[in-house]
């Protein structure tokens, strides 16, 4: 399952920050159609039929269903940009 580091934590609560999303929305990470390996990262008031959801603290991440396991080693860090605009990657867990 892909786990969630604490700066990702912060940098998802600072994306929502302002935004007009209900408390339960969170950050959804899918599969771009027809680009090979290209994952997209968006806000989502609600996961979506099948997705996978992960809560840490307060914040929740939702894994479209056909991303699962290309995730499932996988962690979820962020480093620090301007204001809502952090830069999200994904790290191989050990």
């Amino acid at each position: 399952m892909l786990t969630v580091t604490d700066k990702a934590v912060d940098a998802i609560r600072d994306l929502m920050d302002g935004e007009d999303v209900p408390p339960h929305a969170g950050l959804r990470i899918a599969a771009i159609p027809d680009r090979a390996g290209t994952l997209e990262l968006s806000l989502a008031s609600t996961p979506e039929a099948g997705d996978q959801v992960i809560e840490k603290g307060d914040v929740r991440v939702f894994v479209a269903e056909d991303t699962v396991a290309v995730l499932d080693d996988k962690s979820l860090d962020a480093r620090p940009g301007s204001p809502g605009q952090p830069t999200f990657h994904l790290d191989r867990r050990p």
